[in-house]
């Protein structure tokens, strides 16, 4: 490894960092995969001699740390970085979003500390985009300790920080939480409003993840409106989007709605099924439930079980947990 090689792999992981988001994301997956011995190498290089560069690149592989269900190794990384970093580097308030988001989607209550930090380095850098995206962190920290009304307060000034900006990553993330929060205290048409508005904006963006991912919220809501067709139609186009985009990390969410909607419809086999390989990929991920999705999954599996022998229940569990990822894409996807 010599500077030369270290820093085309930091401009690899760059632009990966773009592709993660869109259709093509299996294909920088897969360039990515492929070249992971020689991008560890390359970080630890540049961690010694240009820390600038470790930050930018441990940064840009967030999300592939994520999508591929590694997010242990990624927070060591971003940890390992942000040990070195300037405080005055353009690139820290991203870093240490990034950082507390994969805490936060592994229940760790670091994630707090680091969305602090986030806030307080994107305002003294004056970064309204990165004041927006860090307050919306904290929002979801909220959100996990049941604290709605602080969330939505939160994500309002989310709001206001980029308001007369240019920004719409800011905004997007707010209009996603404020749909979660409204779907989380029963205002389900408030939560399609803001999830609607969410998912075209993410359109706009070219951030496909965030439409799978949209596209799965909305199906809860539609689920609990009692528009059972929609839903099922938003789960698997969620699903689908996350299968063909190689984003792992999205499969359970979307196992989970889908679960919801098989037990809405009393196929309690297919349910139980459902959220045994939700729970497995979870657990395989080192994954916590996130505040929003949690209360559905223990309301299905509660109705499953409630529903079928206990043998019954176990055996669907047990079948589910065995399946890999692919398999459970295969066995939700197919007409119940």
């Amino acid at each position: 490894m010599d500077t030369t090689q270290a820093l085309e792999l930091c401009s690899l992981a760059e632009a990966a960092d773009s592709g993660l988001i869109g259709l093509d994301a299996a294909e920088w997956r897969g360039r990515l995969d492929s070249s992971a011995p020689e991008l560890r190498s390359a970080l630890e290089w540049l961690l010694e001699r240009d820390q600038a560069a470790a930050l930018r690149m441990a940064t840009a592989l967030a999300g592939f740390w994520r999508i591929s269900g590694q997010m242990p190794e990624g927070r060591l990384w971003l940890d390992r970085t942000l040990a070195v970093a300037d405080a005055n580097d353009p690139a820290l308030p991203r870093a240490l979003y990034e950082d507390g988001m994969l805490a936060f989607w592994q229940g760790d209550a670091a994630a707090m500390s680091l969305f602090e930090r986030s806030l307080e380095s994107a305002t003294r850098l004056h970064d309204p985009t990165g004041e927006a995206v860090a307050i919306c962190g904290i929002a979801r920290v909220a959100l996990r300790e049941g604290d709605l009304e602080r969330a939505r307060l939160q994500c309002r000034d989310a709001l206001d920080r980029v308001r007369g900006t240019d920004d719409r990553l800011g905004r997007s993330n707010a209009l996603h939480l404020l749909g979660v929060s409204a779907q989380m205290r029963g205002d389900f048409i408030e939560a399609r409003g803001f999830m609607t508005e969410r998912m075209e904006l993410a359109r706009q963006l070219g951030h496909i993840s965030s439409v799978a991912s949209e596209a799965s919220n909305l199906s809860v809501v539609e689920r609990q409106l009692g528009n059972l067709e929609r839903a099922q139609e938003l789960a698997l186009e969620s699903l689908q989007l996350s299968d063909r985009r190689g984003d792992e990390w999205s499969i359970p969410f979307d196992l989970n709605s889908l679960a919801g909607i098989a037990a809405a419809g009393r196929d309690f086999e297919r349910a139980a099924k459902l959220l045994g390989a939700a729970a497995a990929l979870m657990d395989r991920m080192e994954m916590a439930w996130p505040p929003d999705e949690k209360p559905h999954f223990d309301r299905t599996r509660g109705s499953a079980e409630a529903a079928l022998a206990p043998e019954v229940f176990r055996a669907a569990w047990s079948e589910g947990g065995q399946m890999s990822a692919s398999q459970a894409v295969e066995f939700a996807s197919a007409a119940p």
